[in-house]
Parts: C-alpha cells; sequence; structure tokens
C-alpha cells in the first residue's frame, strides 16, 4: 500500500522511526474506514490507526475526522487527543482508536487505545525484560461513549517495534515476526497472511531508531 517511510524530527534532524502500513478496504467499498497516521512532533512521533464503525462511505468519513483532529492537535496529550475527536465526532458513527507517542527525549512510549485496535510493542533486546508488551485498551466508542480513560507509559528502545492493527486482522499477528524485514515489508505481510477479507483491514508498524540514529 505504501513503500517504505523514514521519518526525521526536524528540531535535531534525526530519526525517529521507520514506519510501513498496508490496507484494504471491504471487497465492494471504494474507500476504507481504517485509516492512519504518522506525524512528527518536537518530542518525537505520534502514531495512530482508526477504525471507523462499520464499512463503506460513513466509517471513513468518521475515520478522516479522527485523523484531521489527531493530525491538527499532534502536539498534545494523549488524553486531550482523545477528548478532542470525542467532541469533533459527535453526530457520526464514531471510531475506535489505537494511538501513541514516541518520545526520543525521554525514550519512552505513552499509549492509549479506546476500542478493538489491538496495540503491540515487540522488543529488540531480551535485556529489556519481556520480549512483548500489549497495549490494554478500553472499551468504547470515540464519538459516542467514552470510557474512563488512562494512559501507560513503557521504555523503548531502538529496534523496539510498535505495531497497531485493526479489527480486520486477524488475532496472532506479531507470533511470528522475521526480525531482519522491514516495516513495509512486515506490514505487507502481515496483511497478506492475517487480514480477513470480510473487513476493512489495516496494520501499521513502526521501528524506533532512537534519538541518536
Amino acid at each position: 500500500m505504501a513503500a517504505d517511510h523514514r521519518l526525521t524530527v526536524r528540531v535535531n534532524a534525526t530519526a525517529v522511526i521507520d514506519w510501513g502500513v498496508a490496507g484494504s478496504a471491504l471487497a465492494g467499498e471504494t474507500e476504507s474506514g481504517d485509516l492512519h497516521l504518522v506525524k512528527l512532533i518536537p518530542t518525537g512521533a505520534l502514531v495512530a490507526v482508526v477504525d471507523g464503525l462499520g464499512h463503506g462511505a460513513d466509517a471513513a468519513t468518521a475515520a478522516r475526522g479522527a485523523v484531521a483532529t489527531l493530525g491538527r492537535y499532534a502536539h498534545e496529550s494523549l488524553l486531550v487527543l482523545i477528548e478532542r475527536c470525542h467532541h469533533a465526532l459527535t453526530g457520526t458513527r464514531g471510531v475506535v482508536m489505537s494511538l501513541a507517542n514516541l518520545d526520543s527525549r525521554a525514550g519512552t512510549m505513552t499509549w492509549l487505545g479506546v476500542g478493538n485496535v489491538e496495540g503491540i510493542l515487540q522488543h529488540a533486546s531480551p535485556a529489556a525484560g519481556p520480549s512483548r508488551a500489549s497495549l490494554v485498551a478500553r472499551g468504547g466508542i470515540v464519538g459516542r461513549e467514552l470510557p474512563p480513560l488512562r494512559t501507560a507509559t513503557v521504555p523503548i528502545s531502538p529496534g523496539d517495534t510498535l505495531l497497531f492493527a485493526s479489527d480486520g486482522i486477524k488475532g496472532g499477528f506479531a507470533d511470528t515476526l522475521p526480525g531482519d524485514a522491514s516495516p513495509q515489508q512486515l506490514a505487507d505481510q502481515i496483511l497478506a497472511s492475517y487480514g480477513k477479507g470480510t473487513d476493512d483491514a489495516l496494520i501499521l508498524v513502526a521501528r524506533y531508531l532512537g534519538a541518536g540514529a
């Protein structure tokens, strides 16, 4: 769906993440309600996957509204971003979403999810402890019914890989990731192997490079 991407933080001219994305619309639909955002912010990068409820034009409209809001206010906290999206999407189908702020200055990632966009952080080094961390998302619909919100912050190291997948991707997609594949290659492989084919689908893969990459 897209070529490999390397994002560069403008303030210090160092790369923060490599990322790739792959997605597909439900057969018969002209547009997908599963969208993504990757945006540079002064401390690093904001990464998000948004899934408009259902599929088709109405789902895509809701998802586009969320992505536009995230892009406009990307420098704000994740809690504020969710609240802004909630108000902006009033009257739409609403969306579920997961988003992460990768802070290259602090070496941390803060993430938050509402609904069933799965989030996994795969650690590159065994010294980091458990090889994988999973996002604990809260049930709800942004634009219709928000749950109590709480972010989680975890340390990240160069080589760690973040994956966000909409519910059009089958579970278990991160179980056997080839270590030598680029983020775009991983995204393409996951979509091909784990896409359900019964809904819009999107997988975003972001590999953290570190502040000095």
